[in-house]
């Protein structure tokens, strides 16, 4: 644990120990695998009726209806990276880098980590490799279904940076903002937008080991430890979540949320009726339909349009 929150070498410990540098990283090794092994499951699941309930609630009062987190990319310095692979792992950093791929929510707890891509790459390239989509294109992922400004949604989405591609799953900021409900949504987005920067940072405050470059030669073991760390971090969280200033306990409304009951929103007649389903893809064309849905350009523009209007709605009087 020392090694992992304040970065210290493995020979730094050896004289009050009486444990060698090498049996000290060895240990260091059986410690990560034990806590994927035993906490994994747990710790990194991907979010159940409750947690999907308390996401949708948070991000309806944020002014985001169905909104599951905001998604970025974070870069790890591989100090000890092969010569060999040195080209194919250095970044716009000049230095070779592994790049984590995260969704994080309000309360910084760390729903989805894809680790291991090269520095080299984008944020762009790792939608390729990352199975943040996998359950929707296969056809597993609850489906939201709610009104927003008088049209019809079937799909939640993410917050992201400018870099991020056009597809009904994301929600950009505008650029640029010129009229005053632009500039409103655009306060609201950047704001909210920045959970996944702060759980980053919070994750490298916990552990100064990930924010270090890393003297590790292995990248296996690299991807060990970093699990390892996002793991204690969702442990942390949910140990001080009840003590945050705008925690709700997800009892109060997961009825509503499960389409056994509708809420109405706030500033709307509408009813908000949110159906879960996680039948299996049964076919190709099933999965293309799923992916030429995910990346609808049209649908992305619309759900912008409609989020300005409802946030305008909600939080314009405020000003």
């Amino acid at each position: 644990m020392r090694i992992l929150a304040y970065g210290a070498a493995t020979d730094l410990h050896d004289e009050y120990l009486r444990m060698s540098a090498q049996l000290i990283r060895k240990s260091l090794i059986k410690f990560v695998e034990g806590v994927i092994s035993n906490f994994g499951d747990e710790y990194l699941r991907k979010p159940n009726e409750e947690d999907l309930a308390r996401l949708l609630h948070i991000g309806e009062q944020r002014g985001f209806p169905s909104m599951l987190g905001s998604i970025d990319c974070m870069h790890w310095e591989w100090k000890n990276c092969p010569t060999s692979w040195a080209g194919q792992y250095a970044g716009r950093s000049g230095s070779p880098t592994i790049i984590l791929e995260a969704v994080a929510s309000q309360d910084l707890w760390i729903w989805h980590a894809f680790f291991g891509t090269p520095g080299s790459r984008n944020d762009i390239n790792m939608l390729d490799q990352s199975p943040v989509f996998d359950d929707i294109l296969e056809g597993r992922a609850p489906k939201v279904n709610y009104i927003e400004n008088g049209h019809e949604k079937n799909m939640g989405y993410y917050l992201t940076d400018g870099i991020y591609p056009q597809w009904a799953a994301f929600v950009k900021s505008i650029p640029g903002p010129q009229t005053m409900k632009h500039k409103l949504f655009a306060q609201h987005q950047e704001s909210a937008r920045k959970d996944v920067e702060r759980a980053f940072g919070v994750l490298q405050a916990r552990f100064a080991f990930i924010k270090c470059p890393c003297l590790i030669w292995d990248r296996d073991i690299m991807g060990k430890i970093m699990i390892a760390c996002i793991i204690l971090h969702n442990m942390i969280v949910e140990d001080e979540r009840s003590t945050y200033s705008n925690y709700c306990d997800p009892t109060e409304f997961i009825q509503d949320r499960l389409g056994q009951s509708s809420r109405e929103y706030e500033d709307g007649d509408a009813n908000n009726d949110f159906i879960y389903s996680t039948n299996r893809i049964a076919s190709l064309a099933s999965y293309m339909k799923n992916k030429a849905q995910l990346q609808n350009r049209e649908a992305h523009k619309a759900l912008l349009n409609d989020l300005v209007e409802h946030i305008w709605a909600k939080f314009g009087n405020c000003n």
